[in-house]
């Protein structure tokens, strides 16, 4: 799961990096400074990404029984939030951050979670549904559902990525450029590693011999100089797949293109 965290990560960074396909607006108001109506006419959330840009770096299909899991945890987690809120409303304790967000961790916040956890399951880890779905699937009401997706992501189980798509030529006028829309964000859920602390002992997984984490460092360190080595290109190829990857190989192998001609500069002539 923290190999996912820095993929997405890296997901993230590298899709806003492909020519500017991230809404970095918080909003687009439907007019100009100028007075004149503005292009897109439709808010655009800020760090939204381009559907169909990032989809494939970003879900993976879990493992067996894994989402089953991840939902136990999330109920097991909720159960020390209360506990360590009541320690800390009787004065014996002070909490720390991580605490604090297990502590306010609501019920509606794990049935939310469990939807997600199914729909993980049933459709191979591609989850998006809207909060309009959320709400008739739980019987939450969306304020909840709302308040329930950030204290989730806070806690660490869930990564969440608004999105937004292109109406091309919808309502458009000659000379003006593609309209834009928001739609509904991509989850992945996860097991985050800050919590595994506070779950019962029989659910925290058993500590690795030390020539496997050894050997794992070994691994990362090879990989790591793997990687320095690569191009610009080759890198963005092993990082990133599909479309996204394919255009970002294209900006690295510019790059690698002007690193060489810098580096291979030719001797001025002597004028006779």
């Amino acid at each position: 799961m923290t190999a996912f965290a820095l993929s997405a990560a890296s997901a993230r960074v590298l899709a806003r990096a492909a020519g500017g396909r991230t809404a970095h607006a918080a909003s687009v108001t439907p007019r100009a400074r100028s007075g004149g109506l503005h292009r897109t006419g439709a808010p655009v959330r800020r760090g939204s990404i381009e559907a169909g840009t990032f989809e494939e770096a970003f879900f993976a299909v879990p493992a067996p029984g894994e989402t089953d899991r991840m939902l136990t945890a999330c109920r097991r987690a909720r159960d020390a939030g209360r506990r360590l809120a009541r320690e800390a409303r009787a004065g014996t304790r002070t909490l720390s951050v991580t605490e604090r967000r297990l502590a306010a961790l609501t019920a509606g916040a794990v049935r939310v979670f469990e939807e997600i956890c199914t729909l993980a399951r049933l459709n191979r880890g591609r989850v998006f549904p809207s909060y309009d779905w959320l709400a008739e699937a739980t019987g939450l009401g969306r304020a909840t559902i709302a308040r329930a997706l950030v204290l989730l992501e806070a806690a660490g189980f869930l990564v969440r990525q608004r999105r937004f798509t292109r109406d091309e030529g919808q309502g458009m006028g000659a000379g003006e450029g593609p309209r834009y829309r928001q739609t509904s964000n991509a989850y992945r859920a996860l097991l985050p590693a800050s919590v595994r602390a506070y779950l019962p002992r029989w659910m925290r997984p058993a500590p690795l011999p030390d020539d496997v984490i050894q050997q794992e460092a070994d691994r990362q360190e090879g990989e790591a100089g793997m990687r320095a080595s690569l191009s610009c290109r080759e890198l963005a190829q092993v990082t990133v797949g599909g479309a996204l990857g394919r255009t970002l190989a294209r900006l690295g192998a510019r790059i690698d293109a002007t690193c060489e001609s810098q580096n291979d500069l030719q001797p001025l002539t002597n004028s006779i």
